[in-house]
């Protein structure tokens, strides 16, 4: 942390830097120059139940509770992957109703025979044209009939919808015609986006997609923080703000006002933490590894955050500032199985923090967790933990214990490919995730024209480490640098995140 923001840390008081993955929530707390780490299982039904349920195990309420709490979250994330945002309507200007379905014409997968499409998240039937027309220039050159901006609210809610998008051709130049619905569908209880105030820049395309996904996951990250708030706010907690997707924070209104900000918040987090990180120890140019329980993060550092202007998440894609992270490879949680053609695969399906790996004492599928309790390289916890001074079986400390029985039984319907060999079998499941977490490296490196044995290699996450001297010997990377505490380390970027906010004019 650098010294301008450890000495406005210091004057907020206590400042809890808290970051929801898709296995664990980790916690770290700044309090008055001495840090303070936490780790324990996400929540995926509530993510908010491990967040307070971490401040009540830290003993953070009352004269304790944190004046700021930082918070890291995948709600909208979750959202878009799973495909549980609200019902959204869409109002576009007459002509543009397909916009979204047809959009660049971009071909992901140009060799697929059948070629499958998430489709817009804006159904057809409840995506409405709008007569009303503005020049180029922003000027009215036809205005909306009578009634007829009440006429599309009212069937958008018909239709079943908990939010409105309004998108129209050159609103950037001219709000006036877009803000002729925020009455209307404030009176229907509708959460309305406009796109003069999501992203108020020209290509129709983007603008609209962007202001279409807002729309999506507002209601539910809504929901979210102000349910965390009342949380916090029992347990005598003060603000609260949300890392946005360039790594900033933003105050609650506005990233409920936003969210579309948030769509990458988790991993931008472990960014900007990697990336103090190194600067302190004297690196500037990293390769940061973020692996956690479901997946891996990986990105390319010369000498601060990278960042791009839009982002691409499960075929969707918005206009919003975003650091410039990619996704990877195998996490902790990930199961291995055999596919169809008799080849090992590892992930992408991950077994969660529920049930979480088979050494969890839950699970049933082979992850690579249990790959490494099964090699030894994770010692089981309890009464049969690795003897010595200083050493603790399990996870976190030694208060989750692995369970090495499990593992092995949950690799019985792997063994048969390797010889019967579990050991052989769980190389190979460590292999794989290996190998995929290499090749998202090379991404970010090599097909960029960089160099990767010029770089550091930054590891953290809950897996990271565990894999960062192979990575590196395969990459040729010269150096790796493990933080203390490399676990929660996303924790420490979003504790360390300043507010920020963008603007952008067309």
């Amino acid at each position: 942390m650098s010294d301008r923001r450890a000495e406005g840390r210091a004057a907020a008081g206590r400042v809890l830097g808290v970051d929801v993955g898709g296995t664990f929530t980790d916690f770290l707390l700044w309090d008055d120059g001495a840090i303070r780490v936490h780790k324990r299982p996400s929540t995926p039904d509530d993510p908010s139940r491990a967040v307070l349920a971490g401040l009540d195990e830290l003993g953070l309420s009352g004269p304790r509770a944190p004046a700021l709490v930082v918070h890291g979250t995948t709600v909208a994330t979750n959202a878009v992957l799973e495909r549980r945002g609200a019902r959204t309507a869409l109002v576009t200007t007459a002509g543009m109703r397909d916009l979204l379905a047809i959009g660049r014409q971009t071909r992901r997968d140009i060799y697929e025979l059948e070629p499958e499409s998430p489709g817009p998240i804006a159904p057809r039937e409840l995506t409405f044209e709008l007569t009303a027309r503005l020049t180029p220039a922003g000027e009215i050159a036809l205005p909306p009939a009578a009634g007829e901006v009440e006429e599309v609210v009212g069937r958008a809610l018909a239709g079943g919808a908990e939010s409105l998008a309004v998108s129209l051709l050159y609103s950037y130049a001219n709000p006036d015609l877009e803000r002729l619905f925020s009455a209307p569908a404030a009176a229907a209880g509708l959460y309305l986006s406009l796109s003069c105030e999501v992203s108020p820049e020209y290509r129709e395309v983007e603008r609209t997609a962007t202001t279409a996904l807002n729309s999506y996951v507002g209601p539910l990250m809504g929901r979210y923080l102000q349910g965390l708030s009342d949380g916090l706010a029992r347990r005598g907690a003060g603000r609260l703000h949300i890392v946005q997707s360039d790594g900033g924070g933003a105050g609650v209104e506005r990233a409920a006002r936003l969210p579309v900000a948030t769509l990458l918040s988790g991993p931008a987090a472990g960014v900007s933490g990697a990336v103090a990180a190194a600067r302190l120890s004297g690196f500037e140019r990293v390769l940061t590894l973020d692996m956690g329980g479901t997946s891996t993060d990986v990105a390319l550092c010369e000498g601060a955050v990278p960042t791009r202007l839009d982002l691409e998440i499960d075929g969707l894609t918005a206009r919003t500032p975003t650091v410039d992270v990619h996704s990877g490879g195998a996490g902790g949680g990930s199961i291995a199985r055999i596919d169809p053609g008799g080849a090992l695969r590892v992930g992408p399906q991950s077994a969660g923090a529920d049930p979480g790996p088979a050494a969890y004492g839950r699970g049933r599928d082979f992850t690579v967790t249990d790959a490494q309790v099964v090699l030894g390289r994770l010692r089981p916890g309890g009464a049969r933990a690795a003897s010595g001074p200083g050493r603790s079986g399990g996870l976190l400390g030694g208060a989750m214990p692995l369970d090495e029985r499990r593992a092995r039984r949950a690799a019985s319907g792997l063994v048969h490919h390797f010889g019967g060999d579990p050991h052989r079998a769980a190389q190979a499941v460590v292999d794989v995730a290996v190998a995929n977490m290499e090749r998202a490296l090379r991404v970010v490196s090599v097909q960029r024209g960089r160099d990767p044995r010029e770089f550091t290699l930054v590891a953290f996450g809950g897996a990271g480490p565990l894999h960062a001297c192979t990575l590196a010997e395969a990459l040729e990377v010269p150096r790796v640098l493990v933080p203390p505490a490399p676990g929660v380390l996303a924790a420490l970027g979003a504790a360390s995140a300043d507010l920020t906010a963008e603007r952008a004019r067309s």
